[in-house]
């Protein structure tokens, strides 16, 4: 037998003396071929250095691959490390393995789908990612589209009511006209910067999972006749300890010091908490903190969190679901507001 580098399913039938059927067929219908016939060939073409028709090619003739991107709202290196998205994560794989499906995660922060789309089934995207112009393409690219907390007016979405849970957090741990509160939002900016929120900033109330639960907080502030100082608005760029530690240094040093702080995630309202412990401050009497998500740090942290329990997981498992259905429908998912002691 002679070798070569590069073996195609019409050479290595040649070299073996067969049709090229029976070669496809030993590899892809055994049931076609004797059990020694076909064990002899393949053991031929291990030997020869061929292990089957390129899958690639077959995938291109029949237009699927197996294979769904995710597409996440920031940084695949930043998204991997967030519990929530971990969650996700695990629920959208745990579906689509199941089903011989692959997953290719898609940084949000790319210029573009074109270097993937021909190669990828669909979409799973998981929130809106920080570059609109993946957004734009999501709208327009002709594979299914399943978006999760954001809505692009097409195929499949999965969402919590973002706003409407916000509203109710906020609801719970305003007393009176008189708090003084603070807000910890999340990527409210597109500045990669941790700073402030003032009117000067170029700020629009979009459709992010943030300026959805801003609006929610902003119901809630504007029924209790309270009012949020300019300088009481906080951008944080992403839901990490890193920044977080900074952000509480900053609001629990403002004065007056606010006795409420409402933070857009479980992590930065925990490095919040820790803080004030280590300033001595009260929560639950002089501070009151609550935050959004429901991961298990903030139901084991003491005191504990007052927050909006999400089941990402079953996100995930849902936007897999409707993935593979290519059913093009919008699904709501529940939420609980679980009360700690920190409010």
């Amino acid at each position: 037998m002679s070798k070569q580098t590069r073996w195609t399913l019409k050479s290595i039938a040649k070299e073996l003396g067969v049709s090229n059927a029976t070669v496809s067929n030993a590899f892809n219908r055994p049931d076609q071929l004797s059990a020694k016939r076909r064990d002899d060939i393949l053991a031929a073409c291990k030997t020869l250095g061929y292990y089957g028709p390129n899958k690639a090619a077959q995938s291109l003739r029949n237009g699927t691959f197996n294979i769904v991107a995710l597409v996440l709202p920031d940084s695949v290196e930043y998204m991997v490390s967030d519990p929530v998205a971990s969650s996700f994560m695990r629920g959208v794989t745990s579906v689509l393995e199941k089903n011989g499906i692959n997953v290719l995660l898609f940084s949000g922060n790319s210029d573009t789908l074109n270097n993937i789309v021909d190669f990828v089934d669909g979409f799973i995207c998981y929130g809106r990612p920080r570059n609109n112009a993946l957004v734009e393409q999501l709208k327009t690219v002709s594979k299914h589209v399943v978006t999760i907390d954001f809505d692009i007016a097409r195929n499949a979405s999965v969402n919590i009511n973002n706003e409407q849970a916000s509203y109710e957090i906020a609801k719970h741990v305003l007393h009176n006209q008189n708090d003084k509160v603070a807000i910890l939002g999340l990527r409210l900016l597109d500045e990669n910067v941790l700073c402030r929120v003032y009117e000067h900033h170029e700020f629009e109330t979009g459709q992010s999972i943030s300026h959805q639960r801003l609006r929610g907080y902003q119901r809630a502030l504007s029924e209790a006749n309270i009012t949020v100082a300019d300088d009481r608005i906080w951008n944080i760029p992403e839901s990490s300890e890193r920044f977080a530690n900074i952000a509480a240094k900053e609001v629990l040093s403002a004065s007056p010091r606010p006795n409420v702080i409402i933070c857009m995630s479980d992590l930065i309202a925990l490095a919040t908490m820790r803080e004030a412990i280590k300033q001595g401050i009260k929560i639950g009497k002089e501070l009151r903190i609550v935050g959004f998500d429901g991961i298990d740090e903030a139901a084991r942290f003491v005191p504990r969190l007052t927050t909006i329990h999400q089941n990402s997981q079953e996100k995930g498992v849902i936007a897999a679901e409707l993935f593979i259905s290519k059913e093009e429908k919008t699904q709501e998912v529940s939420y609980e507001l679980e009360i700690g002691a920190s409010s």
